[in-house]
């Protein structure tokens, strides 16, 4: 109905002419007393073949717009443009070829100066990794306080570092991606290990006994993940305890609780998304907001799920979700 309303107004300035010329024709007989049966006969006719016409360009013109509209939903190739039926088509599909060809050229564009920007910070990561690694080397020869505080901060570089190489990594074509079954308690120690420098330095006690569970995973973004939370859980916990457990009411949930400020109930939702940092960002005012965006875009490709829980001055859980759907082949 809403094709035919707008065929109706695409051709009624041809239907009011023809209109108004068979009414000048009626006035014509009827001023030169020409018999009424001749003209009435004509215009019969003249019905009969106009809603021929018009029903014949009607299917024309519903034809043209459903062609249009499969060009639509694939707007991106826009190949074979219906045939133009006047010049004025003609105009509007050059117009639209010339501005698919400035598209393409922006895009080429974009994706340039996108592929030179990650290779510019992916060198840099890299290069990077030099001074940091002559940094440990010469704090490590003389053993004091101060000493181990910088290498405490080094250590956070590093880490810094390493996710600015994730995030790189993330959405190109060399995040090599490998599943396969893996031990749990395998990942969990490796990062422990790694964080062990800064429970001692902020006199945290860890709880954590082996999980004894295997799940197909990448073990390399994986345990990036479970250092990002036990990075959190650290830096939000003044006094207390991380625990690292496996939820008994979930199958292969593992579960990283702190005893911590917690999050608030309105920042809840929003703690994955990409630079949201909320309350505790403003209380900690080096958060990125970038973490938990991280981890929740690595989990999703690994197939796995992350949600959070949390009491303001309670502590917080992040529970992930490890499970994976059979696929049969």
């Amino acid at each position: 109905m809403k094709l035919l309303i707008d065929y109706l107004k695409k051709t009624m300035p041809v239907i009011l002419w023809t209109a108004g010329f068979l009414g000048m024709f009626a006035l014509v007989c009827y001023l030169y007393d020409v018999p009424v049966q001749p003209a009435v006969y004509a215009a019969q006719v003249s019905l009969v073949f106009g809603i021929a016409v018009f029903a014949a360009g009607f299917f024309r013109f519903r034809r043209k717009i459903q062609g249009l509209e499969k060009l639509r939903e694939d707007i991106l190739i826009l190949t074979d443009l219906p045939e133009a039926g006047d010049a004025l088509e003609r105009e509007y599909q050059e117009m639209i070829l010339s501005l698919k060809e400035q598209m393409a050229k922006l895009e080429e564009n974009d994706r340039t100066t996108y592929r030179e920007m990650v290779e510019y910070y992916t060198m840099w990561a890299h290069q990077i990794k030099t001074p940091i690694a002559a940094m440990r080397l010469l704090l490590q020869q003389e053993e004091s306080d101060k000493n181990r505080e910088l290498l405490t901060e080094l250590f956070k570089i590093e880490q810094y570092v390493l996710m600015v190489l994730q995030y790189l990594r993330l959405d190109s074509d060399s995040s090599d991606l490998v599943l396969r079954q893996q031990s749990l308690d395998d990942i969990i120690r490796q990062a422990v290990k790694k964080y062990a420098p800064l429970f001692i330095r902020k006199k945290l006690t860890l709880v954590y006994e082996p999980v004894n569970c295997q799940v197909l995973t990448d073990e390399k973004w994986l345990e990036f993940v479970v250092e990002q939370i036990l990075s959190n859980a650290i830096k939000y916990t003044k006094r207390g305890s991380v625990a690292i457990y496996m939820d008994d009411r979930e199958e292969k949930t593992l579960v990283i609780a702190d005893t911590g400020i917690g999050i608030a109930p309105e920042d809840i939702p929003r703690v994955f998304e990409k630079g949201y940092t909320g309350y505790n960002g403003r209380y900690d005012k080096r958060s990125t907001g970038i973490g938990l965006y991280l981890c929740q875009r690595v989990l999703k490709r690994l197939s796995h799920t992350i949600r959070i829980a949390s009491e303001p001055g309670q502590g917080t859980q992040v529970y992930i979700g490890l499970d994976t759907v059979k696929v049969e082949p």
